[in-house]
């Protein structure tokens, strides 16, 4: 695929489509790759982006408790160590 460089401010930047945005579930950041005369752009999964500051909300809230009970509590885990 050709794209074009293109002028932004004082830099130059390169415009991707939504379709590959879409495509490469790429959201905020990229990872760049320089590598063997190329230029890899490298999607970053945020996945657990701002959990801390929800659990805190969670538990100052007293809505962090257990929803099922121990799965191991009756399992004899002495055999595993």
């Amino acid at each position: 695929m050709e794209t074009s460089i293109i002028k932004i401010g004082n830099s130059k930047g390169l415009r991707l489509s939504k379709t590959i945005l879409k495509k490469y579930d790429i959201r905020d950041k990229v990872e760049l790759i320089l590598e063997k005369g190329q230029i890899i752009l490298k999607p970053i999964a945020s996945p657990r982006k701002n959990w801390e500051k929800k659990f805190k909300k969670m538990n100052e809230s007293r809505d962090d408790k257990l929803l099922m009970n121990n799965v191991f509590e009756d399992e004899d885990l002495e055999k595993w160590i």
